[in-house]
């Protein structure tokens, strides 16, 4: 029989950890009752992905917490003389933070593409992998203008959902 460390398979943390994913929930869903629901196309009003996406972490957090109360997840690889790996974190934190600072004032597009650099970045340096050089930002640069823009584009002109743009034009 395998001996799990105390601190990484401990079914009591695993429960605060369900319990927490369920906090988050019940908080999403609190500010998805403040947003308006008048109804737009098709009946479905800007407070639908809010609800969907809070009741969606409530059935996992719920599931953790069953999970936990059941015993745990026992049959986990034990990872505990593993360390978080921070320089990847800073770099994600990074992308996330600079992208809600800048949304506004570069647009939605232009925001996203450099999240994705930064998150790229990141994740390329968790993995072990070289993330230097201008080959890979630019890479990475067109990628993520190739996934915002469409994303963009079918929020602001098909949904009819106003995104911060750089130009008054509508098309970035």
């Amino acid at each position: 029989m395998r001996q799990h460390g105390p601190a990484t398979h401990s079914p009591r943390l695993q429960l605060w950890v369900g319990i927490g994913v369920v906090l988050a929930a019940l908080g999403l869903a609190a500010g998805a009752y403040t947003i308006p629901s008048a109804s737009g196309y098709a009946g479905i009003g800007p407070n639908f992905l809010p609800w969907v996406v809070s009741l969606a972490l409530l059935a996992c957090g719920a599931a953790l917490v069953v999970k936990a109360s059941r015993g745990g997840f026992q049959n986990m690889d034990d990872h505990s003389g593993e360390h978080p790996y921070w320089q990847g974190f800073a770099w994600l934190s990074a992308a996330l933070l600079l992208n809600a600072a800048l949304i506004t004032v570069i647009g939605f597009i232009v925001s996203c593409a450099l999240c994705f650099v930064l998150a790229a970045r990141g994740m390329r340096l968790a993995e072990g992998k070289s993330a230097t050089g201008l080959a890979s930002v630019a890479r990475d640069a067109l990628v993520g203008l190739l996934i915002a823009a469409p994303v963009y584009w079918a929020f602001t002109k098909f949904l009819g959902i106003n995104l911060p743009g750089l130009t008054q034009s509508g098309w970035l």
